[in-house]
């Protein structure tokens, strides 16, 4: 997979490949974009190039083999998900003492090392940023580079500070990416530390067209959905659990029934009993989240006259009927309370009594 696979952000990409063209490459560069934009892909095409042992050229630029010993070894980090659940479960197997020790790393390659967000609290902490340090200052083993990979840069406190040691004093033959949705979120001091590349999303059109190839199984107007729902991201498009999601949207409507005047509440008891405690529960319900704050965003297009900005519109006629009956004031109340239910399921609150207050509290 070369660089002229990736899909969208060519003049990101370009730029990419002429700092490593002119030997000008940054110690450390954010790099943030929507979920599923290819940040981590692109990450880890610039580390197969940069240590890629024939190390072709593609329109004059640098690029990558892709089948020579190194390119190999580092693309099988590509499938992140799949080595984040092996880490997961190697740390699970150890000790109960050795477990409170051991931070997770992926590492297919001695020098390229991807830094995940450490469970439960899927935040890098400081123990693996002295393991970046400890390491980060010794030359590459097997390629030119070292490369540390940050899939997902929320890092607690004290590891955030720890970082700006590194990027303090980079060593010249180390480069650093922090992947992020928002790099507000940042420590301004990391950030005036780095080079910033954002990748935009793509058009829906162009999101719709690649889920004709990769996701055949699909009709159309579910294609249409889900390229609209994923905000411009193939590799959210591509991994999208669609019957998850409409599932998700029938109760996210039913939280909606009391705020439109249903004065019989047992549909809506009936669907937050069903979100229970456990991993499972825990995950069903961040998934009901987004998905009532993506409704939530529909009324707010409707309500300013925006109906082409729809993410969900195969169920416009329905969303126009609850749009009639709500001000913007209402709208803004129930995003404040969902940002309130949102904040209460990281405290474990119980979660169906929990979204029974968030759906009463919305009565008119």
């Amino acid at each position: 997979m070369p660089f002229s696979d990736f899909h969208g952000n060519a003049e990101g990409v370009h730029t990419l490949r002429e700092m490593l063209a002119h030997e000008h490459f940054p110690h450390a560069i954010i790099l943030s974009g929507p979920q599923g934009s290819g940040k981590f892909t692109l990450s880890q095409m610039v580390a197969k190039a940069m240590n890629c042992l024939e190390q072709p050229l593609a329109e004059g630029l640098p690029d990558f083999c892709g089948h020579c010993a190194n390119c190999v070894r580092i693309a099988e980090a590509d499938a992140l998900e799949e080595r984040f659940a092996e880490a997961v479960e190697v740390r699970e197997n150890l000790r109960d003492a050795d477990k409170r020790d051991t931070r997770l790393f992926v590492q297919t390659h001695p020098d390229v090392l991807i830094i995940p967000p450490d469970p439960p609290q899927m935040l890098v902490k400081v123990d693996q940023i002295r393991h970046v340090i400890h390491e980060i200052y010794y030359k590459p083993v097997e390629g030119r580079e070292r490369v540390y990979i940050f899939s997902d840069a929320e890092f607690m406190k004290e590891a955030a500070n720890s970082l700006l040691k590194i990027l303090e004093e980079p060593p010249e033959f180390a480069t650093l990416f922090l992947l992020t949705d928002n790099p507000a979120a940042l420590l301004p001091t990391i950030r005036s530390r780095c080079m910033h590349l954002r990748l935009t999303p793509l058009a829906a059109a162009a999101v719709e067209q690649y889920l004709t190839e990769v996701r055949p199984e699909w009709k159309a107007r579910e294609r249409a959905l889900v390229a609209r729902v994923c905000g411009g991201g193939l590799g959210r498009a591509r991994r999208f659990d669609l019957a998850a999601y409409v599932a998700a949207r029938q109760d996210a409507l039913a939280l909606l029934g009391p705020a439109m005047g249903s004065a019989d509440h047992s549909a809506l008891f009936r669907v937050t009993d069903a979100y229970r405690a456990g991993a499972d529960g825990k995950a069903k319900t961040e998934l009901l989240i987004r998905t009532l704050y993506s409704l939530l965003e529909d009324l707010l297009f409707l309500k300013s006259g925006t109906a082409e900005l729809v993410r969900n519109h195969d169920l416009q006629a329905e969303l126009e009927k609850i749009s009639s009956q709500v001000e913007f004031a209402w709208i803004v109340t129930a995003t404040q309370r969902l940002g309130e239910l949102e904040s209460g399921m990281r405290r474990n609150l119980l979660r169906s009594l929990a979204l029974d207050t968030f759906a009463t509290s919305l009565e008119r």
